[in-house]
């Protein structure tokens, strides 16, 4: 196994993780943000307003995208596990 090798792998690793996690990372962002607003115009300072929202677009988040999600994943591995005996060598 090569440096060249060793190094594609852990690109694809890491796009997948990107890729991953990119979408509730983002939700969660919005969320955050739009809330922010709405405290700051309301005067409103309470810490645990932003909890229960960016919760709640987490959960429909992975309810929409986690079988997206999932077969990222799942691809992924396959493709390490297909390649299994290039690695050995």
């Amino acid at each position: 196994m090569t440096v060249e090798m060793v190094t594609d792998m852990m690109q694809d690793g890491i796009m997948v993780i990107i890729k991953t996690a990119a979408p509730p990372l983002l939700v969660s962002l919005v969320i955050g943000l739009a809330v922010s607003i709405f405290q700051t115009v309301t005067s409103i300072q309470e810490q645990t307003l932003t909890f229960v929202p960016k919760v709640v677009g987490m959960f429909v988040c992975l309810m929409l995208l986690g079988h997206w999600m999932l077969n990222n994943i799942t691809a992924f591995m396959i493709d390490l596990w297909g390649n299994f005996t290039i690695y050995i060598r």
